[in-house]
């Protein structure tokens, strides 16, 4: 690029000193543009890389939360379980504790029962229902 207007060898100077400053702008807004076009795409990335993360923090976090909420609840059936066999265990140990007394009482009526009928004393029957006991019973006084 020449000057056109220059004449002399000094508005020549002048002129190249001209052209020189135009060029070292020009070359200053392409460099600034080039450092703005990777500084945009550096960031783009770093935004790009942060949004992967997130999601998969995300998907982490959901799955860890999963998972801690499934063992509380393997631990809450866990100790349901338990409680409710304790519970049947004790329940199981008093029915058969009033059935064994009940027993026990059974025979010894039975007991005293035969042994009077044996010496004479009472005489009868009985019969047990799903209500009571049913008794037909005479008593001899001697």
């Amino acid at each position: 690029m020449g000057c056109v207007a220059c004449c002399s060898k000094e508005s020549e100077n002048e002129c190249n000193d001209f052209e020189e400053k135009n060029m070292d702008k020009a070359a200053i807004k392409i460099q600034a543009w080039w450092r703005g076009t990777l500084l945009r795409q550096s960031l783009l990335h770093a935004a790009l890389c942060a949004w992967i993360i997130q999601c998969w923090w995300r998907v982490a976090h959901v799955r860890l939360v999963e998972r801690r909420r499934w063992i509380a609840l393997q631990l809450y059936t866990r100790r349901e379980w338990a409680v409710v066999q304790l519970q049947a265990m004790v329940h199981m140990w008093r029915v058969r504790r009033r059935y064994l007394r009940a027993q026990a009482a059974a025979r010894l009526i039975q007991t005293r029962w035969r042994s009077c009928l044996a010496r004479g004393l009472l005489c009868g029957h009985y019969q047990i229902t799903a209500t009571g006991l049913a008794m037909d019973m005479r008593v001899f006084i001697a």
